[in-house]
């Protein structure tokens, strides 16, 4: 599967973004689909995932109760839709996709065999 990440941008600190990953190839319903962040100098970050089947989701701490993450299997896309963010949210956000399913380890980027190419989120203070 190929992933597109798309939506990024600059933003006033309090503002939201809603980013999308575009998938094409194989059934995106099959994947669990995630978004990592990465700032300069820093090691990459999990953010959100949500499980093919299921639909269940996972919200990493450092965001949690201001992100949402959701997909459209019809569309072949995923979205994660930002709220109230701050100038540490800066950062490229980069969506990854993956045939497993083990919910232990759906924060672990290396659960990841698929990922898009990475928008840039920055906030501004």
């Amino acid at each position: 599967v190929q992933l597109q990440a798309s939506g990024g941008g600059l933003v006033q600190a309090g503002g939201s973004l809603r980013l999308s990953c575009e998938a094409s190839g194989r059934t995106f319903s099959s994947y669990t689909l995630a978004w990592f962040r990465q700032a300069p100098g820093k090691e990459r970050e999990f953010v959100a995932a949500i499980r093919r089947g299921s639909g269940s989701t996972f919200t990493g701490v450092s965001v949690k109760g201001r992100v949402t993450i959701s997909r459209d299997n019809a569309k072949n896309t995923g979205y994660l839709q930002m709220n109230s963010l701050k100038p540490e949210d800066t950062a490229v956000y980069y969506c990854a996709a993956s045939g497993t399913d083990i919910v232990t380890t759906v924060n672990n980027r290396r659960t990841y065999a698929y990922w898009g190419q990475g928008t840039q989120v920055t906030v501004s203070s």
